[in-house]
């Protein structure tokens, strides 16, 4: 087993294009994509803080004192424009004339002199995820509102220091029990296992299609079967081969992208960098790989499976193609608010690994559910095992 263990390794080490999928993507090739990625976010973002929206008032002359902070406040730009109605307004925004449209009441003055509620109306285009006018008019509008109410309780007598009690009678404050630990577990545990799971999928590829399939395509297979080796043994030295790649692939990419988010980090003086490198210890990273080791195991067992029945390099790669949704599926289930480990999450293969890892990166992981996951995990991929050492003993299924 051993030797077919290093024979085999040493063949995928000897491949460029298996030193590229292994080493050269989780070194240099994810670590930048990562951070092109984060640098189009983070500008996205800032671009949306400073962008300034086009707007019109129907029915200005109601409110002129809105309409002045409107005027000259630095997110918004008036525009010129014969704006009568929300029919108008939508055409407008339609054609990129304009960002946002406020239609106050034509008896706005009258329904505050009466003191009633004036609904005003705000159009524009809700289908951009980035978009920040509803918010800010929002605040805008609040703040109006809560100037009209102090004149009224004014009017009516009310002494100033009163006026805070008589509009929140009840104000509510926010005492967290939850430590920085968790705070900051609860908003990346999520995303670790997001990057983890699949680049342990995506480390087992390349090998496992390259040792069975490939071997059938290059015609050593059969030279392979002629050597006095258990095919027991020849199956686990492959599954070994397979492992180790997966692993690897995986723990390179966190350890890059762990250096350069603390060169990063240091270099720019980001907060939740050092956070995050003070709040997670060995054990917790020990027990993140403990949980990795018996996934990967199954993904190497099953997908080694399947490169032994393909005919061929292309042919493993059909069959292959559908188990990214069979694991990115309960990875995106496991980031689902509210979703969490339970006795009823513990036993849903992946999903609750990933929930695992996020809760050990918050501190507050249960133990006894961690030992329930390895051995699920193990089981499983040692069924798994059993099963491709039983298809490459068919001859049926080597030599299609």
């Amino acid at each position: 087993m051993w030797q077919v263990y290093r024979k085999e390794l040493l063949e995928l080490v000897r491949d460029k294009k298996t030193l590229f999928f292994v080493i050269a993507l989780p070194l240099v090739v994810f670590p930048i994509l990562f951070g092109v990625m984060g640098f189009v976010m983070a500008n996205a973002q800032i671009s949306e803080e400073k962008k300034v929206h086009r707007y019109v008032i129907v029915g200005a002359e109601q409110v002129p004192t809105f309409a002045e902070q409107l005027f000259y406040h630095k997110s918004f730009k008036k525009v010129d424009l014969a704006a009568t109605d929300i029919d108008t307004a939508t055409k407008a925004i339609r054609n990129d004339l304009i960002d946002v449209a406020l239609i106050i009441p034509s008896d706005h003055q009258q329904q505050m002199a009466n003191n009633q509620q004036s609904q005003w109306q705000i159009v524009f285009n809700d289908a951009v995820l980035t978009n920040r006018i509803y918010g800010r008019i929002r605040d805008l509008v609040v703040n109006h509102s809560d100037q009209i109410l102090t004149e009224r309780l004014s009017n009516l007598g009310v002494p100033l220091a009163q006026h805070n009690a008589l509009i929140k009678p009840v104000t509510l404050a926010k005492v967290d029990t939850a430590d920085q630990r968790e705070n900051l577990g609860e908003k990346l545990g999520g995303l670790i296992p997001y990057i983890l799971i699949p680049l342990c999928l995506v480390g087992a590829v390349y090998p496992a299609i390259d040792l069975g399939a490939g071997e059938k395509e290059r015609g050593t297979l059969e030279t392979l079967l002629l050597t006095p080796i258990p095919r027991t043994y020849l199956v686990l030295g492959k599954f070994l081969t397979i492992l180790t790649t997966a692993l690897l692939s995986a723990l390179l990419t966190v350890g890059s992208m762990g250096f350069w988010a603390l060169f990063m980090g240091s270099i720019m003086d980001i907060k939740p960098v050092h956070e995050a490198v003070g709040v997670i210890g060995l054990l917790d990273l020990s027990l993140i790989l403990l949980l990795l080791i018996p996934l990967a195991c199954i993904f190497s067992s099953m997908l080694l499976a399947i490169s032994i029945y393909a005919r061929s390099f292309k042919e493993a790669q059909n069959y292959m193609a559908p188990i990214n949704m069979v694991v990115f599926i309960p990875i995106v289930g496991a980031l689902v608010p509210g979703m969490v480990l339970n006795w009823g999450t513990v036993f849903i293969p992946i999903m609750n690994v990933a929930l695992a890892i996020k809760e050990i990166i918050k501190g507050t992981v249960d133990y006894s559910m961690v030992g329930i996951i390895f051995v699920t995990m193990t089981t499983i991929a040692v069924v798994i095992i059993a099963f491709s050492i039983h298809w490459f003993g068919k001859e049926e299924v080597l030599f299609r």
